[in-house]
C-alpha cells in the first residue's frame, strides 16, 4: 500500500504584482478546501468567474472529512467528480452499533435498488480536494486558484467586497461584487469582521486516530457504547480506501488534548481496539462537539458557507455534507443575481433555506452528543435504559442514537416553494431522487438525475404537462417521451401523470397535475424570488 503523496501547488506571481492583465472575478473565494472549491466549480458550470485564495500550497493533511452521503455525492456528480469519489472511496449502507463486545441492532441506509450513487462514500477528505482542483482546471478562464495567498483583511463597499492578501512577492488588493468566506471553522474571515458563533458547546472531548492496517473489517460503520477494549466510554470504527481506518475514542472532558495525541497515549488505546493485527499510525487529531451556527450567513457582499458558517459535532456527518449543500443552495442564486436575472432577494433566501438546513443538522447533533455522552443523571438512565431494550424491542432501536446520519435537507414550506394544490406525488421541497432511466434507442446504463440540475426544467412524468413555457427545457419520462422507465421507479418515486418545476440544485420547487403554461411561469416566478 502507497500512502497519500502531498504535492505541493505551485505558487504564481498574482498578476496584480506582476503587472500581467488581472483576472476579472465576479466572486472572490476565500478557502480552497473542498466547499471553497466546489463552489469555484459550481459558480464556472454557471459561467462565473471566482478567483480562489489559500494560504497554503497543498491540499488539506490527515483524512478530516471522510463520510460522504448519497445527497452530496449526487452533487459532486453535477460537479463532475462523483464518479471518481465513487471509484475510489469505500462504499457502505450498512451500521452496527454494539453495546459492550454485543450488537444490539444494525441499519440499512439505502435498502433500495435503482441508485446510480450509494448511500455513503468513505474517502479522505484530501483526494475530494485533489480532484476538485483537477475539476478547477478544466476552467482556466473562470476559476483563478492562487496558492499561497493569504488574506489578511477584508471590508466592503456598497456594492464591493474587498480583500487584502499577503503573498511570497508582497502583499495586493482585490475587489469583486461577492467574497465567499469558505475557510474553515476558525474561519479568519469570520474574526475579522468580528462576529460570533452562538450554540451548545460541550466539553467531551474525542480522539481521532487513522491507522494504516491490513484487516478483513467489513465497510460498515460500526459503534460501541462502553466496548470492553474502552471500558466506560464509546469509540467508531469506520474503513477508507488504502488500508487506512478511522478510530474513534470518546475521551473524558478533563484530559490534557497536548498530551492524548501523544504516541504513547494513543497506541495503547488503539492495540486494545485492534487487538493483534500490526498496524501503524497514519495521523491523529482532538476535536470538542460544538453545535454552534452563526445568527445570519449574509452579510452584505460577504457570505459564508460550510464550517465558516455552522460547526457540528462529527458524528453523523453533517459538517462536511452541510457544507457542499451549501455550495448547491448558493451557486445557482448568486449566478442568477449576477447575471441579472434574479433580484438580490434571491440571494437572501440563502439565508433562509441553508440557516434551516443548519439548524436540522443542529438539532440533530446536539440529541446525539447527549445521548453518547449524557451528563445528567437523567440522561443516563434514559440512555442506559434505551441500550438495555434495543437488542430486543424495535421501539427501542428507534430511540437510540449513535449520530444520525446525513439526510438532505427538505425545503418544503419555505417561501420559493409553491405549495402543492392536489394529492399524489413528491411534495415541493424535497431533493429529487434517483431512479434509471433509458434514452430512445440507448441500451447504456443512465438515471434521471444525470438530466436533472443545473438549469430550471421541468419534469413531466407520462407526458403530463400540456403547455410548457417557452424557454423552460422539458425532461419528459414515459412511454414515447424523451426517457423510458422501463423499471417502472421513477413512476413509483415520483408519481404517475404529474410534473414537476426542479430548481438548479434538484429540488423541486413545485408540483402540478394538467398545469397550464401560466400556472408554471407563476411557480418559476416565486423559484426566483421575483425574477425581474
Amino acid at each position: 500500500m502507497t500512502r497519500y503523496s502531498y504535492q505541493s501547488f505551485p505558487y504564481v506571481t498574482p498578476p496584480e504584482l506582476s503587472g500581467a492583465a488581472p483576472f476579472d472575478a465576479q466572486v472572490i473565494i476565500v478557502g480552497a478546501g473542498p466547499v471553497g472549491l466546489a463552489a469555484a466549480v459550481d459558480l464556472a458550470l454557471h459561467g462565473i468567474r471566482s478567483i480562489v485564495l489559500d494560504g497554503k500550497d497543498v491540499v488539506s493533511r490527515g483524512s478530516r472529512a471522510i463520510c460522504w452521503s448519497k445527497r452530496t455525492l449526487d452533487i459532486f456528480n453535477r460537479l463532475g467528480i462523483g464518479r471518481r469519489v465513487r471509484a475510489k472511496g469505500v462504499i457502505w449502507q450498512v451500521g452496527r452499533v454494539f453495546r459492550g463486545d454485543n450488537e444490539i441492532c444494525n441499519f440499512n441506509l439505502l435498502a433500495e435498488d435503482g441508485h446510480e450513487m450509494p448511500a455513503f462514500v468513505n474517502l479522505q477528505q484530501y483526494y475530494v480536494e485533489e480532484y476538485l482542483v483537477a475539476r478547477a482546471a478544466d476552467f482556466p478562464d473562470l476559476i483563478d486558484l492562487r496558492w499561497r495567498n493569504r488574506v489578511i483583511a477584508v471590508s466592503q463597499s456598497r456594492d464591493r467586497a474587498i480583500a487584502d492578501i499577503e503573498t511570497p512577492d508582497g502583499a495586493y488588493r482585490l475587489e469583486a461584487p461577492y467574497l465567499l468566506a469558505c475557510d474553515g471553522a476558525r474561519s479568519p474571515v469570520r474574526h475579522m469582521l468580528r462576529l460570533d458563533f452562538s450554540g451548545q458547546g460541550f466539553p467531551e472531548r474525542f480522539l481521532i486516530a487513522d491507522v494504516e492496517m491490513k484487516a478483513d473489517f467489513p465497510p460498515e460503520r460500526h459503534f460501541w457504547f462502553e466496548p470492553s477494549f474502552h471500558q466506560g466510554q464509546s469509540a467508531l470504527i469506520h474503513k477508507q480506501p488504502d488500508d487506512i481506518y478511522r478510530i474513534d475514542f470518546q475521551l473524558s472532558p478533563d484530559v490534557d488534548p497536548q498530551e492524548e495525541v501523544k504516541p504513547e497515549r494513543v497506541l495503547p488505546r488503539v492495540r486494545a481496539a485492534v487487538q493483534d493485527r500490526p498496524f501503524t499510525l497514519d495521523w491523529v487529531s482532538i476535536y470538542t462537539f460544538q453545535c454552534r451556527r452563526l445568527e445570519r450567513f449574509i452579510h452584505e457582499r460577504i457570505i459564508f458557507v460550510g464550517d465558516a458558517a455552522h460547526v457540528v459535532s462529527p458524528f453523523g456527518a453533517r459538517g462536511g455534507n452541510g457544507g457542499i449543500q451549501d455550495v448547491d443552495n448558493l451557486g445557482w442564486k448568486l449566478a442568477h443575481v449576477l447575471k441579472g436575472e434574479a433580484r438580490q432577494a434571491l440571494l437572501d433566501t440563502y439565508d433562509e433555506e441553508r440557516c434551516h438546513g443548519a439548524d436540522e443538522n443542529l438539532r440533530h447533533s446536539a440529541r446525539a452528543t447527549t445521548f453518547m455522552t449524557p451528563r445528567t443523571r437523567a440522561e443516563h438512565h434514559f440512555r442506559d435504559a434505551v441500550l438495555d431494550l434495543s437488542a430486543t424491542h424495535a421501539f427501542a432501536r428507534r430511540l437510540l442514537n449513535s449520530g444520525r446520519l446525513s439526510q438532505p435537507c427538505s425545503l418544503e414550506g419555505l417561501r420559493l416553494q409553491t405549495p402543492a394544490q392536489a394529492d399524489g406525488g413528491l411534495t415541493p421541497g424535497v431533493a429529487c431522487p434517483d431512479a434509471p432511466v433509458t434514452a430512445p434507442g440507448s441500451h447504456s446504463e443512465d438515471y434521471l438525475l444525470h438530466h436533472l440540475g443545473g438549469r430550471f426544467c421541468l419534469l413531466a412524468i407520462d407526458d403530463a404537462t400540456t403547455e410548457p413555457p417557452q424557454g423552460l427545457d422539458v425532461v419528459s419520462v414515459g412511454d414515447k417521451c424523451r426517457l423510458s422507465d422501463k423499471s417502472g421507479l421513477v413512476a413509483a418515486r415520483y408519481g404517475s401523470s404529474v410534473s414537476y418545476l426542479i430548481r438548479p440544485d434538484q429540488h423541486i420547487a413545485a408540483r402540478f397535475h394538467q398545469p397550464r403554461s401560466g400556472e408554471i411561469r407563476q411557480a418559476l416566478h416565486r423559484a426566483l424570488a421575483g425574477a425581474p
